[in-house]
């Protein structure tokens, strides 16, 4: 089996636990220039490009700043930061409840995306705990949705990284989670869903199609009150937003899910009313580093069923 080179380290520290961004120049010879390319590809104005160039900003793998009229040479890397957006500040907490020389595990609150993506950069799971813990190597082995609560596993070392990631695309990774939800009497519980969910690029919303199922989640039904239910959700494979479609499905969705079905379209920045009640409450893996047998739980309680009318506002 071969190994994968690891990627050269980035020539420019961190900045607000965000890494620099990396740009391979690709085959061709339509461009005289690096500046002509970074223009052609780059989504920044040329004179802002043109200033980031005479500050020094863009470098090589050296660290040597790249002059406006440098020849285009494919295959050079450079990096360089961008600006970082304006952010709404998550007013909650990632908490950390485990920690060794190995991994990370985060308890990551409603709302803060777990990795630097779009206009969610340095209010990240990710950048947050580098900022807090000191450690700039830290990196993600997997991925919550923004919106969902609950653990999240990162590794220390990236040479261990694969290692780690490899958990679960090998599915070797026990992970349970908790919804509150509408309860329906006529639905039988526990049941197994197979579904094929797709998720179309520029598209907000997963949606079922089809075909070969791609997507299991068990759902049982854990306690009911007063209209609403307590779920354990199992899911078996990890379609984007799978948990929350098949939900929705059942005729139950997930309280505080503007997409499934579709109510409010979209979250707006800033408002951190009724968080989706899904929870991821259980990971369990043995440590492919260490050996060890690891089972974290999340103490979060979702709101909606300790406190409804506080959630409800």
């Amino acid at each position: 089996m071969r190994r994968r080179t690891p990627p050269l380290p980035s020539p420019l520290p961190q900045r607000d636990g965000v890494d620099a961004v990396r740009v391979r120049l690709p085959p061709g010879d339509a461009w005289a220039t690096v500046r002509d390319h970074l223009v052609a590809r780059l989504a920044a104005p040329a004179d802002v490009i043109d200033g980031m160039l005479d500050a020094g900003q863009i470098v090589d793998a050296a660290g040597r700043p790249v002059p406006r009229d440098m020849a285009y040479v494919p295959g050079i890397v450079l990096w360089f930061h961008r600006d970082l957006p304006d952010e709404e500040q998550v007013p909650f907490a990632v908490d950390v409840v485990y920690r060794d020389e190995h991994v990370v595990v985060a308890d990551k609150p409603h709302f803060l995306a777990t990795t630097p993506r779009g206009s969610h950069v340095a209010e990240t799971a990710l950048a947050r705990l580098r900022r807090q813990l000191g450690v700039s190597t830290l990196g993600p082995a997997h991925r919550l949705d923004r919106l969902t609560a609950g653990l999240v596993l990162f590794t220390v070392r990236p040479e261990e990284r694969g290692a780690y990631q490899s958990l679960f695309r090998d599915k070797r990774v026990a992970k349970e989670y908790e919804a509150v939800a509408p309860y329906d009497p006529a639905l039988a519980l526990p049941r197994t869903l197979r579904s094929r969910i797709i998720k179309e690029r520029g598209v907000l919303a997963a949606r079922e199609a089809k075909g070969e199922p791609n997507a299991v989640s068990r759902i049982e039904l854990l306690e009911h009150r007063n209209g609403r239910a307590r779920y354990c959700l199992t899911p078996s494979t990890g379609q984007t937003h799978q948990l929350r479609v098949h939900m929705s499905a059942l005729g139950v969705p997930i309280l505080g899910d503007p997409l499934y079905p579709l109510v409010t379209g979209p979250v707006a920045a800033g408002d951190f009313r009724r968080p989706l009640q899904l929870l991821a409450r259980v990971l369990e893996f043995t440590d492919p580093i260490t050996g060890r047998e690891h089972r974290f739980v999340s103490p979060r309680v979702l709101r909606a069923w300790s406190s409804y009318d506080e959630w409800a506002g």
